[in-house]
């Protein structure tokens, strides 16, 4: 969690045009809430690179009994099937909290996807 309680991060990727990201809500604030106060906090400093937030937000949200690993690998996958790196580089703008990393890492080869998850 953060700091506050508002959420906590399972994982997170950069995309040149974009961000995924994985949390699990509070009990403090809304969805909507806590993306509004994610952008209010970080606008200032992404404004000093020339880059802005767009106005809306997309979201999915899982319920208590769905399988997390669909996403995970949705997530982490989405610059090597954007082609943004190859198969034998790691997307440098990839976390992973340390608890889901123990048990994601096992799925992959040596940090990398494996080669059949990119033929899908």
């Amino acid at each position: 969690m953060d700091t506050d309680q508002t959420w906590r991060l399972r994982c997170a990727l950069i995309m040149p045009d974009h961000l995924h990201a994985l949390i699990t809500l509070g009990e403090r604030l809304l969805l909507g809430q806590t993306i509004q106060r994610l952008k209010a906090k970080t606008s200032a400093t992404l404004r000093t690179n020339g880059v802005a937030w767009q106005r809306d937000f997309f979201d999915h949200r899982l319920r208590g009994n769905e399988d997390v690993r669909p996403v995970f690998l949705y997530v982490y996958l989405n610059p090597y099937r954007k082609n943004l790196c190859s198969r034998s580089e790691r997307w440098p703008w990839f976390h992973c909290c340390e608890d889901d990393w123990a048990w994601f890492k096992t799925n992959l080869d040596a940090d990398l996807p494996p080669p059949e998850w990119l033929a899908l």
